[in-house]
């Protein structure tokens, strides 16, 4: 097999099919053999049954896993990625933003540049407001200055690797996972090609703010210690200046005579240094709770139905990713 398509899906009903039919149309003639590797992550609509009739149709090689329930986007990449037997492997969304000919290209570069490994699509321009826009450069930022990993501002997560990339990011067995951190940090030589990002085919973005600060924080915590320092900073901060009061105080007291209402100034310096004292806690107990989930040990997704191209499994029959999954079948 020479290339393995991984596609993520959570509520895609009316994208599956024309996905399929976009990739079949777009590898027309490309003279290797590809796969397509579905995870359905939890949907909630007619998702899984309309990938078990691509499955059953075979109209191009196709596996389906399937969730027990949701599990984010970064469990389905794992999933799907531990399923594959392409030398190549893609990540590519299902919603057709990402076209499928761009794999071409990508493939393209690998054959004909052995110097690169990894192939990574950017975009140029983002059909995004402003304020969007300048949270992401601000989270890119934020993330670069603290973390000893660099992400590129505009990547994305749509891009084609050779098979030893994809057998180190297996590898890496966390459970919170952040798969741009975990590009950056793997390594290996990418090359960047720009792509214009088409409309969704169907249906809504799953992304919010929300969920997107959400996921700023997981790569934060995920990659960088430097939150934990900033308690001793600001710590080491409010004790000077408790002291320098504390001086001012004094002096105003005993030469100048001047008293200092003291109700309003305890409540205050309460307030402050309550605040600060649960901001450091709360950085300490993300770090905490993190360590906590990945002691447990638990599988980074269950899959309820595995569909491969000899028998299917029964919907009964459970398998679990273990942190470390050995990347065969």
């Amino acid at each position: 097999m020479r290339l393995s398509l991984v596609v993520p899906c959570y509520n895609e009903a009316e994208n599956v099919i024309p996905f399929q039919r976009a990739v079949i149309q777009a590898f027309s003639g490309c003279g290797y053999d590809y796969e397509i590797v579905f995870v359905d992550d939890g949907s909630q609509d007619a998702t899984m049954h309309n990938l078990r009739k691509l499955h059953a149709a075979q109209a191009c090689p196709v596996k389906v896993v399937s969730f027990s329930r949701n599990f984010g986007k970064e469990a389905a990449v794992f999933a799907g990625l531990s399923h594959t037997s392409g030398d190549y492997v893609c990540f590519i969304d299902a919603d057709l933003q990402q076209k499928p000919e761009i794999v071409r290209d990508m493939v393209r570069i690998l054959d004909e540049q052995p110097e690169y490994d990894v192939v990574a699509a950017y975009q140029e321009q983002r059909a995004e407001n402003k304020m969007m826009r300048f949270f992401k450069s601000g989270f890119y930022n934020l993330i670069n200055r603290l973390s000893n990993v660099k992400l590129r501002t505009d990547a994305s997560d749509f891009r084609t690797f050779r098979r030893s990339v994809a057998d180190s990011i297996l590898e890496l067995g966390e459970y919170h996972r952040f798969s741009k951190g975990i590009f950056a940090w793997v390594g290996y030589q990418t090359c960047f090609i720009p792509y214009v990002a088409c409309e969704r085919a169907a249906g809504q973005t799953k992304w919010n703010f929300r969920k997107l600060l959400h996921y700023a924080i997981d790569g934060i915590i995920g990659y960088s210690t430097t939150p934990l320092h900033i308690a001793i900073y600001l710590g080491t901060l409010t004790g000077i200046a408790a002291v320098l009061y504390l001086i001012v105080v004094v002096l105003q007291k005993l030469l100048a005579g001047i008293d200092v209402p003291g109700y309003a100034t305890i409540i205050v310096l309460i307030l402050l240094l309550g605040s600060i004292q649960l901001f450091c806690i709360g950085i300490i107990g993300e770090y905490v709770g993190r360590t906590f989930e990945q002691s447990k040990q638990r599988p980074i997704y269950i899959a309820k139905e595995v569909l491969s191209y000899s028998e299917p499994k029964k919907p009964g029959e459970s398998t679990s990713s273990s942190p470390a999954p050995d990347a065969s079948e």
